[in-house]
């Protein structure tokens, strides 16, 4: 049987973990909230490659934690999400998906465009509503990410497959 897939999400600053679930809380449905808030690097890595991506993500971190930049709120189809902005967190998984490239799903093959979803699975109508609401209340702040998490993926909820901390965080 293969392996479950695996899931590279950035971890928050605490502050910014704390006002994005917040905003999670307040905007996605509750039957659906299944994880916490998270920016998603890859979102289906082979998981026969665990040992080798744990190795990989303990060394991208040996260096300062990436400034991350918490922009404007966008519509999302069914939901609203926040576009984030980082160079450097761009590099990280760009030396990601060279390491595993043969191994890409289409969906993480594709350009990426970091953002973190604070409402999803709802009417369009409901989320063009949030997303006027979060306009007239979200101000755009600066932060960093505080490490790297590595998720098996179980079909529901994440299970934790590891947690590497930036060497300066």
């Amino acid at each position: 049987m293969k392996p479950d897939p695996l899931i590279v999400s950035a971890v928050l600053s605490p502050d910014a973990q704390d006002d994005i679930e917040a905003q999670r809380r307040r905007w996605f449905p509750a039957e659906r909230l299944q994880v916490g808030a998270h920016v998603t690097l890859f979102h289906a890595l082979p998981g026969e490659r665990l040992e080798e991506l744990q190795a990989a993500l303990a060394k991208l971190v040996e260096r300062p934690r990436p400034p991350l930049h918490v922009g404007e709120p966008f519509k999302m189809g069914r939901g609203v999400g926040l576009r984030l902005q980082s160079s450097a967190l761009e590099g990280l998984r760009g030396a990601i998906a060279r390491r595993v490239a043969d191994d890409l799903t289409d969906q993480d093959a594709r350009r990426w465009r970091p953002h973190v979803t604070i409402q999803n699975k709802v009417t369009p109508e409901e989320a063009r509503r949030t997303l006027e609401a979060v306009r007239e209340t979200h101000t755009e702040y600066d932060t960093h990410v505080d490490a790297l998490a590595l998720w098996h993926y179980r079909g529901g909820p994440w299970e934790a497959a590891g947690e590497f901390r930036f060497g300066d965080g």
